[in-house]
């Protein structure tokens, strides 16, 4: 594998409407779309689609739902042989409204989402330790943890999606971003873990806590990247929004594959950049998840410039 993502994978049931429903007025869909979904899910199913390898890790149920899930990653060329299968009902499914003027969400998560998590014995260290990077989100912390640890030992890179938080960041987060050599994260992630509302500053900061590169994705307002030699502004591309679901996760995969290419900072976060824009131009995280000719086109077609074509660490061609 190149890439090896551990964390969370969803079945997604997406309802574009203009009106949250109530009792007395339920209203109409715009329109529907059932599909995976999960931050580290969406972001295998994007890097895969944009040529690199990659395994997922995982659990999923055996009932129709949890096979329904793990379609589009398997469909995408993502490899499940350490897909662990719990005896029981899918768990990991989020209902999705998506207000059909602006693109944005709302999610509600189904009780015991987080019941079916991974142990420390069910990971395979060699399958882990055979990608150049791993992928993390804080779903399945325990094993997530110790697989940074063998990951670090092995001389590999740990990137983590931590997501956005209007809230304090727990313990277990703070000690994956610990474990964790580029951290990736939502808007107001980086100011809750380091009290700095200005977001170099709260950049500057989280290196402090552990990663060599901090990566703050603020949706319209783009990226702000922050290393120990530079830091820099991307904007976002503007397109015509119809969901924004799965655009942070598409930037994530994205931003991976960027990393395999040995590609600069800068020209890696234009990637992502024009990956995940793409991505909100169709309803649903992955629906809307571009292949690599694609986002090479939109980036010409928008003079962002190509990205070069030079010396790859990806094992397969691409």
């Amino acid at each position: 594998m190149d890439i090896v993502g551990l964390g969370l994978a969803t079945l997604d049931v997406l309802m574009r409407l203009k009106d949250m429903p109530t009792w007395e007025h339920p209203g109409r869909l715009g329109a529907f779309r059932l599909e995976g979904g999960g931050p580290v899910g969406t972001a295998c199913t994007a890097a895969a689609r944009l040529g690199a390898r990659v395994g997922y890790v995982g659990t999923a149920g055996i009932d129709e739902c949890g096979e329904l899930k793990l379609r589009s990653l398997c469909g995408s060329g993502v490899d499940l042989s350490r897909l662990v299968r719990r005896g029981a009902p899918e768990k990991q499914l989020i209902l999705v409204y998506v207000h059909e003027e602006t693109g944005e969400r709302v999610f509600s998560g189904v009780e015991g989402l987080d019941t079916q998590t991974l142990t420390v014995a069910e990971l395979d260290r060699d399958y882990l330790t055979s990608a150049q990077y791993l992928h993390l989100d804080g779903f399945h912390s325990d094993a997530a943890l110790e697989a940074a640890r063998w990951m670090h030992e092995a001389g590999k890179t740990v990137m983590l999606d931590a997501g956005a938080t209007r809230g304090p960041v727990s313990d277990r987060m703070r000690a994956l971003v610990g474990a964790t050599d580029i951290l990736v994260c939502g808007s107001g992630f980086a100011p809750a873990l380091t009290g700095c509302p200005d977001p170099w500053a709260a950049g500057e900061a989280a290196l402090r806590c552990g990663p060599r590169s901090v990566v703050q994705t603020e949706g319209r307002d783009g990226s702000y990247t922050v290393t120990a030699d530079e830091r820099f502004h991307t904007p976002a591309f503007d397109v015509e929004v119809v969901d924004t679901t799965g655009a942070g996760d598409v930037f994530h995969g994205a931003y991976l594959v960027g990393l395999l290419h040995g590609w600069d900072l800068r020209t890696i976060a234009t990637f992502s950049s024009a990956a995940s824009a793409l991505t909100c131009t169709k309803l649903g995280g992955r629906r809307g998840i571009p292949t690599f000719g694609e986002v090479c086109a939109f980036l010409e077609a928008r003079g962002a410039g190509v990205p070069p074509a030079g010396p790859s660490n990806l094992e397969s061609e691409i």
